[in-house]
């Protein structure tokens, strides 16, 4: 642009940044002063990241991307890709992302350099005795009686910040901050939903097995209900025997009422998660429980920040306040800009486009706070104070994970205890199941005996199931603190 400027246009634009640079040195020691400001909280360190090492959790690898497909379940896939693909939820996440995006954009574009097209037209009646009299004229042909003048301008303005110290810079860095933050907790929210979708299809798998086991129960509870009456007419045994039975029956009965409720709550939760309308069946075909080994990485760090997308968001929402704060104490210093126009003016229409109707103007601007009631100092003070909290929220979301992995890792590793002493004792109760059995078809027992082993086992895989069952919904627990397979791009140290 200088290039193409005659030589007296270029020493003109010339003498003004001198004349404007020397004043902004002048004024420079009288602007407005930051009187109050802090340095920020300080984050927390790889040490407070890391398990205590006396605590005793089984050793395992951090989940993979997809890590749903460890339970080699189809019917578990299509749920979870259902969801991440339809549920409303994770639309609403998309739009978050969207929003923050246009938002950067936005800023960045306000930024830089602004062009507009200017035209006007402006038909006026001025006073005979003021200043613009010399150019207007009378019209007696159209009724006007007066002095009329009619001006117009057409051009191309332009105005350009030029962030000599970086307040646009720091507003650019905290918007792709906020940017990066949206997108990290639609990560989260993909991992809420891939865990939820996973937690609900096993608890109605869990209750689809428990009624199996209950009706098998009730089975056993009815033969020993009609051996007991048998006696009772006999004159063998009291009724209260029987009465006892039918209780136990009745109690299976409930239980069994209760599992069926928690398939039919369980399946219409599952359709509010994945999007599916009120016309559209979802059903589970049963399926046996799968037994995972989940453990936890002997080393976390700075590792499980990467991993985690709910911390990946707060990381970014501290970067976005750091940087607001920078904003907020570049506007203490001056601010320089540039406004031009090129185009055409004229007091008459007739000559709007002649050449000595070119205009030109370059105008290097100057503005420099130099009293405004603390408008500034409470600017900044409110934005330090909210880069604060945002910090502290981090460290205590920080530390919260550690807290979480700890915890559910020793579960984890409680129920894997528990399990196998369950195991043993499963193993002992349908020893005694067959040897029952084995009695009964050699006579030597009658078929009571061998319907309340069968009963006494039922319940001991009741148990069981429901030790797997446990165990299964803290492995995916475990996978979620560990953020289910998400990592961040970029070094966080």
């Amino acid at each position: 642009m200088m290039d193409s400027m005659s030589p007296a246009l270029r020493g003109s634009l010339s003498r003004h940044l001198r004349c404007l640079a020397m004043a902004s040195v002048t004024v420079l020691a009288g602007c407005a002063l930051i009187h109050h400001d802090s340095a920020p909280v300080q984050q927390v360190d790889a040490t407070q990241v890391e398990l205590p090492q006396q605590l005793d959790v089984t050793a395992g690898d951090w989940p993979s991307e997809k890590w749903w497909l460890q339970y080699d379940d189809l019917q578990l896939t299509a749920f979870i890709d259902r969801a991440l693909s339809a549920s409303p939820t994770m639309a609403l996440a998309h739009q978050r992302v969207a929003q923050a995006q246009a938002r950067a954009e936005l800023v960045a574009a306000a930024s830089g350099p602004q062009v507009s097209a200017i035209g006007s037209v402006d038909r006026e009646r001025v006073s005979s005795h003021g200043f613009l009299s010399a150019y207007s004229g009378f019209e007696p042909a159209i009724g006007a009686n007066g002095p009329w003048y009619t001006t117009g301008l057409i051009g191309l303005g332009g105005a350009w910040d030029l962030d000599i110290w970086g307040r646009h810079r720091a507003e650019i860095a905290a918007a792709i901050g906020a940017e990066n933050a949206q997108k990290a907790e639609a990560a989260q929210v993909a991992l809420e939903l891939s865990t939820g979708v996973a937690r609900l299809y096993y608890s109605v798998q869990t209750a689809l097995s428990a009624i199996d086991l209950l009706k098998r129960e009730r089975d056993a509870i009815a033969v020993e209900v009609d051996a007991h009456r048998s006696k009772i007419a006999r004159g063998l045994e009291p009724e209260t025997t029987a009465k006892q039975a039918e209780a136990k029956l009745l109690s299976v009965e409930q239980k069994i009422s209760q599992s069926s409720d928690e398939v039919t709550n369980g399946l219409e939760a599952m359709r509010a998660l994945i999007g599916a309308d009120s016309r559209e069946p979802v059903d589970i075909a049963p399926k046996t429980l799968p037994v995972v080994a989940t453990g936890v990485p002997s080393k976390l760090g700075f590792q499980l920040l990467a991993r985690r997308p709910d911390l990946q968001a707060l990381h970014w929402y501290v970067v976005s306040s750091l940087k607001q704060v920078a904003a907020a104490k570049a506007a203490f210093y001056p601010t320089f800009d540039i406004k031009a126009f090129f185009g055409f003016n004229a007091l008459d229409l007739s000559q709007l486009f002649l050449h000595a109707s070119q205009q030109i103007n370059i105008a290097p601007g100057l503005y420099l706070p130099v009293f405004d009631s603390g408008r500034l100092n409470a600017n900044l003070s409110g934005e330090r104070a909210a880069s604060n909290a945002v910090i502290l929220q981090y460290n205590q979301a920080v530390l919260n994970a550690v807290r979480d992995v700890a915890q559910t890792g020793s579960a984890l590793k409680d129920l894997d205890e528990r399990t196998i002493m369950q195991q043993r004792k499963l193993q002992a109760v349908q020893f005694t199941l067959d040897s029952a059995s084995a009695q009964y078809a050699r006579g030597l027992a009658n078929r009571l005996q061998v319907e309340q082993a069968r009963e006494t086992e039922i319940q001991e895989q009741l148990a069981m199931l429901q030790l797997t069952a446990q165990s299964l919904q803290q492995s995916i627990v475990l996978t979620r603190t560990l953020g289910g397979g998400y990592q961040a791009e970029g070094d966080l140290r």
